[in-house]
Formats: C-alpha cells, sequence, structure tokens
C-alpha cells in the first residue's frame, strides 16, 4: 500500500527554534493539514484536481487493540466466495451486502473447532462437510461463537477434524455497506453532473474479515474462486478476469447479472479486491498483460488517464526484465476511485488508487504531478512482485512489501522519466525526511512479533520508518552490494519464495548464498550480522570523523532531550563508509565497532586536504566533521563547489544544520558553508537551505528581530545568480520548464523568499502577474510561482485586489489548488479592516467548511499584523466557534496558534484562556505545551543573537 502524502506523515515535533534549526516548526501545519485534509468546499465540482503526493498513506484503522492469531490446526487452501452487495442506482440507503463462503481447509492437528477471522458479520447457516475427496459426511456444528473483541468466528464441532484430512468450512454470512473506506465500502460521486454510487475495497492490512469471514493473516494464503452478484448496470471487477455473466432473479423476481471470475493465483486475503461501478476505461496490451484504468467517464473522456496508462506497461516491462521474472496474471485493472483512504493498494490484478495519484489533468502542465503518478504507480507495481508475489510472513517484516517497493517506485518513475534524476529525487523524497523523523521514533524497522501483537495497532506499522527507512536500507544494501549482486539476490528470493511467504532472514540467506559465490565483494561480517545492526535496533548512527588522528566514532544520533537514552540492546552498527578525499573517491572502508582509527583518513597540514564521508548518502547515517574539516570543506565550497557531488552538497549542509539543532556543532559552523551559495545552482539544494533559514511558519517572527535586514542583505546578494536565471524563464520561455520537477517543487519558495526579503523585481513580476489576472480572468499565472504572486499581488495591493480574490475563489470553475492558493493569499492583505473581514467571513457556515475555518484563522494569525487579531478574534468567538466546529477542532487550532505567540506575555494570555475554556486534562498538555514553547523563545532570541552576530561581520562578504 502506498504511504507519503508523498506523502508526508505526521507526528513530527516543534523543536529548537533559530534561523538555522527551525525546520521542525514547519510540522505544526503539515500536522494540522494531515489530520483535518485539504481545505475544500463542501461540493466540489467534478473533476477534482490531483493533489501532489507521493507515497501516500494507509486510511485510518476503526479499532486498535491488539492482534489475535489464529491456532494453525487448520490451513486454507481455497475459497469459493460469493458476494452481494444489496445497491441500486439511485436508491436510498442503508445498505447492505450479503455472501456465502465456502472455505477448503487442510487440517495440521486434529481438533474439535474452527477458528477464522470475522469482524462485523452475521453469520449464518454455518456447516462443515469432509473429509474430501468427495462431498464427505457432515461434521455437525454445536455452536457458532462470535468474539467481537478478537474479531473472530469460532465453529464449534460435536464431532473431531483429523490431522492429514481435507474439509470444507460453510458460511454465509451479511453485513453493512458504510461510507468508511474500508472492508467493502460505497462512495458517492459526481460524474458528467450526474450523482453516483460505486463498491471497492480496502482489505490491507486486516479488513477481509470484515467483508467474509476468513483466514485473514498474510501468511494463510489461498486461491479465490470469486462471483459477485449486481444490479446489471454495473461492471464487477475482481482480482482475477470475468470468465462468465450470467443473470438470476431474486426473491421478489428482481433481476441481477452475476459476474463469475477465474480462479486466483494463490495469495493472502488482504490482496482481494472487488469492485462494482459503473465507470469507462482505457487500454493497452503490454506483453501479454491486459492493460485497463477505470474511472469517471467524464475523466476518461478528457483524457485525464492518458498519462498514467502511457507509463504503466513500461513500468512493468522494466520491472520484468530487472527482476528476471514475468508478471504471472493476465490482466491488470487500475482503478481511479474518486474517494479512497490510500493513495493506492496493490491488489493482485485490481489496483486501486485515489484518482488524483492516476490523473494528470491539462492544468497541471507546470506541477509536479507527472513525477507522482509515476512513483505512486511505480511503487504499487512493484508489490506485484514484493507483496504479492512472495508476501512477508507477519506485519513485524512489512518493510520487506512497504520498503522494497518503495525502493523500486523510485528506480521505475526514473525509467520511464530520466529527468527526475534519481539520486537527487531519491535523497530529497526519502533519506533526507526520514533522517529527520527516525531520531524520535522509538521503534525499529523489523520487530518482534510478540511485540507487535501485544502492544501496536497494525495500522501503526505504515509509517515513515517501514517506507523510507526500509527503502533507505535497501538503497545503502544495493550500494555496498553492487546493483548486479543484489538484483540476483532479489530473483533467487523471489524465485524461491513465489506464491509464499518470507521473512528478512530469508532475503538475508539469498544474498549471503550471492556473496558466497563470487570474490570481488568482501564483507566484514556475515550478512544478517551486518542488516541486523540496522533493522533490529531504533535509529541511525552519526559518525565522528577526526581528520587530524584519521578516528572515527559512532554514535546513535538523538534528539537533545534524550541525548542520554541508547537502545538497551545494541547501539553499535556495522557501517559502509563511502568516501572521497581531494576530489577522488576511495575504496569502500567498515566500521563496526565504536570507534576505529582510519590511517588513510589522516590529512596534511594543506589546507586543500580534504575528506567527505557517505558520498552521495550512500549509508544510512549522518556525519559530524571536526572544525578543521569543516573549514577545508567550507572553503572548497567557495572555490570549486562542483568538486562536490550535488547530492553530497545537499547532504553536508543538511548534516550540519541537523547536527547544529542537536548541539553536536555551533549556528556559526553551519552559517560558514553557506557563503558559497551565490555559486549554488541546484535548486533543491537552495531549497533546503531556504527552509532551514527562513522557515515559512516563521517569516513574520524573524521580522521582528534585528536579525531580519542582516539576513535579507546577506541572503539577496547569493540567490540573485538562481533568482535572475529562472526568472528568465518565467519572463520569456515558461514551457522550457515543463519537464523540470524540481522548478516545480521548488521555485515556489524560492521565489516567495525572494518577495519576503524585498527583493523588487520580485515584488514588482508578482504586481503585474497579479494585475494581468485581473484585467483577463481567463489569464493562467504560472502555476510554479503562483502562490507568491497572489499573495503579493493582494500584499500590494488594496481592497480591489483582495475582493478579486474572493470572488476567484468563490468562483465555480476554480480548481481545488485555486481556492487553496486564493485562502492563503487573501491572509497576505496589508490592511487589518480586510483581515478582519476575512475572519469574520470564516464564522459563515455557508462560505466555508469547518476545515476552511480553522485554516483562515491559522493563514491569519502567521502574518505581520495578524497575530493579535486573530487571538481576538478566536477569544471573542470561542463559543460560536466551539458550538459550531467542535471542542477537538478548536483545541488543535489553539495548540498551532500557541506555536507562534513569540513573548512571555501571549504565552500567559494563553494559558489563562486555555484555564478557562478546557477541560483539565487538556489543560495539563497545553500547559506542556506553553512551558515548552516559553523553552523555545529562551533559545530562539539567543541563536538569533548569535546570528546576527555572525551575519554582521559576513553580511557584506
Amino acid at each position: 500500500m502506498g504511504a507519503r502524502g508523498a506523502g508526508l506523515y505526521v507526528g513530527r515535533r516543534a523543536a529548537a527554534l533559530g534561523a538555522a534549526l527551525l525546520l521542525a516548526l514547519l510540522a505544526a501545519l503539515l500536522a494540522l493539514a494531515a489530520l483535518y485534509g485539504r481545505c475544500r468546499q463542501e461540493e466540489a465540482p467534478p473533476p477534482p484536481s490531483p493533489a501532489a503526493t507521493g507515497t501516500p498513506a494507509p486510511p485510518p484503522a476503526p479499532t486498535a487493540g491488539p492482534v489475535r492469531r489464529l491456532p494453525r490446526h487448520l490451513l486454507p487452501l481455497r475459497y469459493e466466495l460469493e458476494l452481494w452487495p444489496r445497491v441500486r442506482p439511485g436508491q436510498a440507503g442503508p445498505f447492505s451486502f450479503r455472501g456465502q463462503v465456502n472455505i477448503t481447509v487442510l487440517c495440521r492437528q486434529d481438533t474439535d473447532a474452527a477458528v477464522l477471522h470475522s469482524a462485523g458479520l452475521r453469520s449464518r447457516g454455518a456447516a462443515v462437510r469432509g473429509p474430501l475427496p468427495g462431498l464427505g459426511a457432515a461434521v455437525e456444528v454445536a455452536g457458532l461463537r462470535q468474539e467481537e473483541e478478537d474479531e473472530v468466528a469460532v465453529l464449534e464441532l460435536r464431532g473431531w477434524l483429523r490431522a492429514g484430512s481435507r474439509y470444507v468450512l460453510q458460511l454465509g454470512f451479511q453485513g453493512l455497506l458504510e461510507e468508511d473506506l474500508v472492508g467493502l465500502f460505497l462512495t458517492r460521486y459526481t460524474d458528467q453532473g450526474r450523482s453516483s454510487m460505486l463498491i471497492a475495497s480496502q482489505m490491507e492490512p486486516t479488513y477481509a474479515r470484515r467483508v467474509y469471514p476468513c483466514f485473514d493473516e498474510p501468511a494463510m494464503k489461498a486461491t479465490f474462486n470469486i462471483r459477485i452478484v449486481h444490479d446489471p448496470s454495473y461492471v464487477a471487477l475482481s482480482n482475477m478476469p470475468a470468465i462468465d455473466v450470467s443473470e438470476m432473479k431474486d426473491e421478489n423476481g428482481s433481476l441481477w447479472t452475476v459476474t463469475t471470475f477465474n480462479t486466483s493465483l494463490k495469495m493472502s486475503t488482504y490482496l482481494t479486491a472487488f469492485v462494482v461501478c459503473d465507470f469507462d476505461y482505457v487500454t493497452r496490451t503490454e506483453r501479454g498483460n491486459k492493460i485497463r484504468i477505470w474511472a469517471r467517464k467524464e475523466a476518461i473522456g478528457n483524457g485525464y488517464l492518458d498519462y498514467a496508462l502511457s507509463i504503466i506497461g513500461p513500468i512493468f516491462s522494466f520491472l520484468e526484465d530487472v527482476l528476471n521474472i514475468s508478471y504471472p496474471l493476465p490482466k491488470t485493472d487500475l482503478v481511479a476511485l474518486p474517494e479512497f483512504g490510500a493513495g493506492g493498494m496493490e491488489n493482485w490484478g485490481l489496483v486501486t488508487f485515489q484518482e488524483s495519484s492516476l490523473m494528470y489533468l491539462p492544468s497541471d502542465k507546470f506541477t509536479s504531478r507527472k513525477a507522482m503518478i509515476a512513483l505512486i504507480v511505480s511503487h504499487e507495481l512493484g508489490h506485484q512482485w514484493f507483496g504479492n508475489l512472495v508476501t512477508m510472513n507477519w506485519w513485524n517484516d512489512l518493510w520487506l512489501n512497504e520498503g522494497l517497493a518503495s525502493y523500486f517506485e523510485y528506480l521505475g518513475a526514473t525509467f520511464v522519466d530520466p529527468k527526475l534524476s534519481l539520486d537527487k529525487i531519491f535523497y530529497d523524497h526519502v533519506v533526507q525526511p526520514v533522517l529527520r523523523e527516525d531520531s524520535e521514533i522509538v521503534r525499529s524497522l523489523s520487530e518482534s512479533e510478540d511485540k507487535i501483537k501485544g502492544s501496536f495497532s497494525l495500522t501503526s506499522l505504515f509509517d515513515s520508518i517501514t517506507y523510507n527507512k526500509g527503502a533507505s536500507i535497501t538503497w545503502m544494501l544495493s550500494g555496498f552490494l553492487t546493483e548486479k549482486l543484489f538484483i540476483r539476490a532479489l530473483t533467487s528470493y523471489l524465485k524461491e519464495f513465489s506464491f509464499s511467504n518470507a521473512n528478512q532472514d530469508d532475503l538475508w540467506t539469498h544474498i549471503q548464498m550471492v556473496i558466497d559465490a563470487q570474490d570481488k565483494v568482501q564483507l566484514p561480517a556475515s550478512v544478517k550480522q551486518i542488516m541486523d545492526s540496522w533493522t533490529c535496533q531504533n535509529g541511525f548512527p552519526v559518525l565522528t570523523l577526526n581528520i587530524t588522528t584519521g578516528t572515527i566514532r559512532q554514535e546513535q544520533f538523538l534528539n537533545k532531550n534524550n541525548r542520554r537514552s541508547t537502545d538497551p540492546n545494541n547501539n553499535t552498527w556495522i557501517i559502509p563508509i563511502s568516501w572521497m578525499r581531494n576530489g577522488s573517491s576511495q575504496p569502500l572502508m567498515w566500521l563496526d565497532k565504536s570507534s576505529k582509527v582510519f590511517p588513510e583518513m589522516q590529512v596534511l597540514e594543506s589546507e586543500y586536504d580534504w575528506i567527505l564521508l557517505n558520498v552521495n548518502l550512500s549509508g544510512y547515517y549522518r556525519v559530524n566533521y571536526d572544525q578543521l574539516n569543516l573549514k577545508r570543506l567550507a572553503h572548497l565550497l567557495e572555490n570549486d563547489p562542483k568538486a562536490i557531488p550535488a547530492v553530497s552538497r545537499f547532504q553536508l549542509i543538511d548534516d550540519v544544520f541537523v547536527l547544529t539543532k542537536f548541539g553536536y556543532v555551533q549556528i556559526e559552523t553551519a552559517l560558514e558553508l553557506t557563503k558559497y551559495l551565490a555559486r549554488e545552482d541546484e535548486l533543491f539544494i537552495w531549497n533546503m537551505v531556504l527552509l532551514n533559514l527562513v522557515p515559512k511558519n516563521l517569516e513574520s517572527t524573524l521580522k521582528n528581530y534585528e536579525v531580519y535586514p542582516l539576513l535579507k542583505k546577506y541572503l539577496l546578494k547569493r540567490m540573485l545568480p538562481i533568482y535572475h536565471y529562472y526568472a528568465g524563464f518565467i519572463h520569456k520561455n515558461i514551457d522550457a520548464l515543463e519537464d523540470d520537477y524540481f522548478a516545480q517543487a521548488y521555485l515556489e519558495k524560492l521565489f516567495a523568499t525572494a518577495c519576503w526579503l524585498g527583493l523588487q523585481d520580485c515584488l514588482d513580476l508578482s504586481s503585474e502577474l497579479y494585475a494581468k489576472w485581473m484585467d483577463n480572468p481567463d489569464y493562467k499565472i504560472p502555476f510554479l510561482i503562483r502562490g507568491t504572486v497572489c499573495c503579493y499581488g493582494v500584499a500590494l495591493g488594496s481592497a480591489k485586489e483582495w475582493n478579486f480574490a474572493w470572488e476567484m475563489y468563490t468562483h465555480t470553475d476554480s480548481t481545488e489548488d485555486d481556492k487553496d492558493i486564493l485562502l492563503s493569499a487573501m491572509s497576505c492583505a496589508k490592511e487589518s479592516w480586510l483581515l478582519y473581514r476575512y475572519l469574520q467571513y470564516g464564522l459563515s457556515d455557508t462560505l466555508f467548511s469547518s476545515n476552511c475555518t480553522s485554516t483562515v484563522i491559522l493563514n491569519v494569525v502567521a502574518k505581520d499584523i495578524g497575530h493579535r487579531m486573530a487571538w481576538e478574534f478566536v477569544t471573542e468567538n470561542w463559543p460560536l466557534l466551539s458550538e459550531r466546529y467542535g471542542q477537538e477542532l478548536l483545541h488543535d487550532v489553539l495548540k498551532v496558534m500557541g506555536r507562534f505567540v513569540n513573548t512571555d506575555l501571549q504565552i500567559q494570555e494563553l494559558q489563562v484562556f486555555y484555564n478557562a475554556t478546557l477541560e483539565e486534562d487538556e489543560r495539563e498538555a497545553t500547559t506542556l505545551l506553553l512551558e515548552s514553547t516559553k523553552s523555545e523563545n529562551i533559545e530562539r532570541k539567543k541563536l538569533l543573537i548569535k546570528v546576527a552576530s555572525w551575519l554582521e561581520k559576513n553580511a557584506d562578504d
């Protein structure tokens, strides 16, 4: 299943603040956005504009308790499954479904009970027949007991099932068809102006038991014979091709269609899939694999799925060729669902997607949409081998599914679009984000089964550790093995465990077999010893290099608040070290103890003698250099930045800013590495630098400190070359940026910072383009900088410009992306009365949804003149806001507001308000938050004094 929304994982912390260290505060708004979703009108006009996302997050779990494992007395071999959703077009709810399942099982141990999973279903007509072959006699069922808390059904028998014999468990069942996006669910949508309904499924991780009684564990694979009874106006889809379509009448004589599907391959229950819809499709065939993409008729007719269709076949062929294993199914249906809790789900032969993950609209021309579609499609197709063909034994090794699929996600996407640049996008999307999170997430990549069974909700495993750390560890593994040996080992692993299950030790075994069969690559320990050090303990290491002695020391990289804590099991990794000396790549080294001297890394006194570790981020760790080497690297960057590869420049600067935050180095050291930036032409590096120096959530705060004019002078001098380079495209040749992913993703931040710093060319450009739009509403502001243009178009204008933004926001033809941009832009107004009116609009339940109201408040509170106004608005209107939108929503809004306060007096005011309005348990939580905010204010002031002092000495350089 996809995860990331792209991509982003919630749970980031508001940590130490300051010019170089405040990136973590971006999470405040990101967390709220992830919690409440995109701000949309209640009735969004079709088709919805796709939201940029990488690997999307899984749907929320209705329950999150301990997991009960089934006894191994019975092993399922084959399911005969009929599903009958009782849904007619235009019918009003409530809706239900019924069905019948006959499960052929092999008895492995004598038992007088059959235990299988069932949740939220009413079962009827339970029977057991056997032993087979033949129909067999009935084994009398004494009773059927449903244990709701453990989600199991127990068939108590009056006789015994004998080991070695096969039996058939027969169960009728029925359940409710909800709109909750899990199990078998119903969703409503609009197509060509007509309201419609469809039925779809989402079984991962443990929702198959909500659809039919089954052995709902990944290792209990079986084949499936499926038939679906449905309204004749719909088409039914499942994992395999349909082999028969017939008719039947119900008890009232009404006609229904019965679609029967071919026998499936042996697979896990979480991969079974069903869709009943009135969709159209586009199709192509690739190496005998019939590929169809199903979607709303309007979307198909407008060609929104054409790009996705054009890349699916080539990605399939790429994966077949690389892995040397053919795709085993005769068809692949991909369905674009208007509503879906995940970005994508890899069901074998019937892959389901949130429709925004597949659709490419004409308005997406200058967005990163193509890249995002290629990434998520590659991820789900990668699962056809990693997860479907070979499945992890149990959810504790989920990374074998998701980490490997995430790794091939980037290989597949950059194969069909080489301009994406594999190493840059992988580091930017995968490694760098998870390194920032992994120091604060207390779990390992591969957990013990007992730990998960007793304390983890399975859905909590679908996180950045499983996806991004899994992919990063795989990247590192491929690097030190060589890609050739790694792929050879994967092929061996896939072939041995096809249609079966494996754990991570099985993967290590096959890699070891490949290593033992050659002598070119030598490892310092067994593959299992090396890789278990990365997968079976929390976190990751930071390496500290002393170039005078050649000593490298490793320790676990930890948050400054818990630096003294360590993993009680092991805090030493076996680390591959790729390195470079004076521009020349050196042989791979290994650090297999806490500290080791490498004579090769002792340097001369010459200022031109330098060492670079972890070249192109080949390893999953951070590097801390001594002052001497950092000084030499800074000098190198100023004189010859291209001597260090682009990804290594990104990593070097990112590492030093994060190490500053955690107390390893001083802020002045980090700033020294920014002196060269006038010669930096990589947007993805500039984006990282600006996110550290000018965090979006603190733009207005920084303007209140003496550091702002110094930062303005220092940064503008270095930004001008790259700004003017891209401004030239905006003025003269915007089409040249159509396939430039990094311009699509990061040009907005560059231009927003330039305008924030007061660069007149940027301000004039924003006013000019916004005025063009006002003169001609059909004019399209370049999407690459649309947010900046709209914000400063409003900020530099008056009521006329604001009113135009409001008119465009309420315009029925505006896309959701446009609405989101305008919702933010209207808070950029510089006249207080306009902001006050905007907040008042937020009280209207007809103009905004509750999500948008919170967004309006947060947008205003983040602006220079909006802090006090938004605070007074909330306190004055608290009773109405609380009644209309609920205590929980407003509590979260206020928590985010608390992160924007600047003074102790404001903190006291917040505390007084919280004490007067919140419950005791909520007051305790907010008190902790405010104490943290107070500490952050103190640290911020101290840090900005240091930053200002350094800038005073260097702003003119």
